[in-house]
């Protein structure tokens, strides 16, 4: 479908600023604009994975309970079923133009968009915190090899500032950084990954048993991992051709982000032995000692690696706070943004584990349902571009009764563990339920509207 350019949104081609306007988040990219290359799809969904967080949860994993076969195993599935709803999801952005939130409209309304935009919003300011705990220990440390000692939140202030400039400047910065940027930490990280792999830190023939519901609880943690894209793919995939093949677009997504998550966490699992707890500080310290003289270069890498993925949450969470109905142009958004982000990582520091973990596993619950109804709605719809409707529609009630369920009966986590996880001594199946009972619902209910 063709979209006229709009006053709002039609810019010279080559320009590096997105348009600042609420409008131009809320409405498709013009034709004349959709010129991005396809190879950016890989890049977009690869390096915002290429950080310390990836490394945290393959630790993470053994001091859960598994050993490193059925670690390795976990990290396969748990990848694989997280990353196709993400891949499936952006191959809606070059048909529609529009980011996951507005495109989830069709689907939700226009006012029933409101909440899961909101609550993504939140999720992308404690992604930014868990992003950027890490990184600004890892600029500490790196300052203090060359005799500078830094107070941390001044290091996280550094950053912070470079990953709000990244998001102010928008999409097309933000791409740029995901492919040149992400190129250098690539190599940067495979020169690390060959240095621990050398130096055999960890016995992988070592097993012992492991339960289903370890297992299970384990596999969600990876499952969310991905996940967690599903309400940013989109965002990145707009400026794409409508023409572009979907094809395409999902094998260059599903390349990406397993290519990057998986790598990392087997790393974790090798580690794992070496590194005192699964933490920033922990995972930091065991990889500037394995690296002895080039630990100066994992350090950077680190720190360096939260630019590209926070400048990716950043700029998501500026067109998911005007999707949420605030009427204010995308800088002021990004610089919220950008500013709770620091706070939240100032005062979750010293808690970082159950931070990472509770975050990862309980704002999970309405993401999966929502990418179910909106992968519903476009691939068992008639694959056009139509007008939202107004209101609160059929879809956005079967969402919020379904989260709402999910955690009421199914969340494991330090806050809250509900009845149907008691019962399953701990294990999480809540993601799987919600994402296929709002899937399943919402085809029904497509059914029965096209029948009556």
């Amino acid at each position: 479908m063709s979209h006229p350019p709009s006053p709002a949104t039609a810019k010279p081609a080559g320009r590096l600023m997105e348009e600042l306007s609420s409008a131009s988040v809320r409405e498709p990219v013009p034709d004349a604009l959709k010129t991005m290359r396809l190879d950016r799809v890989f890049w977009s969904h690869f390096s915002p994975n290429l950080g310390p967080g990836g490394w945290v949860t393959g630790a993470l994993l053994i001091s859960m309970g598994l050993d490193f076969r059925t670690g390795v195993l976990a990290v396969l599935v748990g990848n694989l079923i997280g990353a196709l709803p993400v891949a499936f999801a952006a191959a809606i952005g070059p048909a529609t133009g529009l980011t996951q939130m507005e495109a989830s409209r069709r689907a939700l309304g226009r006012l029933g968009v409101r909440p899961p935009a909101f609550l993504n919003w939140v999720y992308c300011v404690g992604w930014d915190a868990v992003n950027n705990v890490p990184a600004a220990t890892a600029l500490v440390a790196l300052l203090l090899m060359a005799g500078v000692s830094t107070p941390f939140w001044l290091a996280l202030g550094v950053l912070a500032c470079l990953q709000m400039v990244a998001s102010i400047y928008g999409h097309h910065v933000v791409q740029l950084l995901q492919k040149y940027l992400g190129g250098l930490l690539l190599v940067t990280f495979l020169l690390m990954g060959v240095i621990l792999a050398f130096q055999g830190v960890t016995p992988v023939h070592t097993h012992h048993p492991v339960s289903w519901q370890t297992f299970l609880l384990a596999t969600g943690v990876l499952v969310s991992f991905n996940l967690s894209w599903a309400s940013y793919s989109s965002d990145y995939t707009r400026y794409l051709p409508a023409n572009t093949s979907p094809t395409k677009v999902v094998g260059l997504a599903l390349a990406g982000l397993l290519g990057s998550a998986i790598p990392f966490q087997i790393l974790g699992l090798l580690t794992a032995v070496s590194v005192a707890e699964p933490s920033p500080t922990a995972v930091i310290a065991s990889l500037q000692n394995a690296m002895g003289p080039v630990g100066a270069v994992a350090l950077a890498a680190i720190a360096l690696s939260s630019i590209t993925g926070n400048a990716f949450n950043d700029n998501t969470a500026s067109y998911s706070l005007i999707s949420a109905g605030l009427n204010v142009p995308r800088i002021a958004a990004a610089i919220l943004t950008a500013s709770l982000g620091y706070v939240l990582a100032v005062a979750g520091a010293g808690r970082y584990t159950t931070l990472y973990t509770d975050y990862l596993m309980v704002t999970m619950y309405w993401i999966a349902p929502w990418v179910g109804i909106v992968l519903a709605d476009w691939y068992c719809g008639d694959h056009k571009v139509h007008a939202a409707p107004p209101g609160w529609t059929y879809g956005a009630t079967i969402f919020a009764v379904t989260s709402v369920l999910t955690i009421a009966l199914f969340s494991t986590s330090s806050v809250y563990t509900g009845p149907v996880a008691h019962w399953l001594n701990g294990a999480d199946i809540g993601y799987y339920v919600g994402f296929l009972v709002a899937a399943g619902w919402y085809v029904l209910g497509m059914r029965t509207r096209a029948s009556s």
